[in-house]
């Protein structure tokens, strides 16, 4: 790997970490060639501490240790993602990111209609929607919707009616994931099985 360590301050140059399932940015720190090294032989991310003045692996005195998994550098060959699967909180604080964010699976829209789901669920005793409608009549009625769904999926999968078939396809992850939550699960969890498979 080309990196240039001489266009920046005292052969420093920034290293972003980020969790490689998740995607989540947990924190920045700077490495120079030897830590960058260091990093590569002990599959442990190693930083140079501008404030100790020396090399110092994330995780020496907390157990916190950010596993190594990849390492790109930019198009200017002077910063550095590093992609890790850590060993509990990064920052110093023990939060799990430095910018006090938790470090949970994102999928994207998905997560947020997610989220719109649980709340329905939560609340239909008072909620006057149509998912909370299918949580008050149960499970039986929740697991038909996702076969009606699955099965008008398929017809139009048949046809050549892009427009339909992509409609179904949404009813069907949406049943889908209201079955889900009915369970108790969410998308994470099936993600992880599919991870495990792969």
């Amino acid at each position: 790997m080309n990196i240039n360590y001489d266009k920046n301050n005292n052969g420093l140059i920034p290293a972003i970490i980020q969790d490689a399932t998740t995607r989540k940015v947990l924190m920045l720190g700077y490495m120079n060639e030897e830590a960058y090294l260091k990093t590569t032989k002990t599959k442990k991310v190693t930083f140079y501490s501008r404030s100790k003045g020396r090399l110092w692996t994330k995780g020496e005195e907390s157990g916190n240790f950010l596993n190594l998994i990849e390492i790109k550098v930019d198009c200017d060959n002077d910063t550095l993602l590093i992609q890790v699967k850590p060993d509990g909180p990064t920052c110093h604080k023990g939060t799990d990111t430095c910018w006090n964010e938790n470090n949970l699976p994102s999928f994207g829209f998905l997560s947020v209609l997610e989220r719109v789901i649980k709340d329905r669920k939560e609340n239909a005793a008072i909620e006057k929607s149509y998912v909370a409608s299918l949580f008050k009549k149960g499970i039986n009625k929740i697991a038909q919707k996702v076969g009606e769904e699955a099965i008008e999926t398929v017809i139009e999968a048949k046809d050549n009616n892009d427009e339909l078939f992509l409609n179904e396809s949404a009813d069907l992850l949406f049943h889908y994931m209201i079955l889900l939550e009915a369970k108790g699960f969410n998308l994470k969890d099936v993600v992880g099985i599919l991870e495990a498979r792969h």
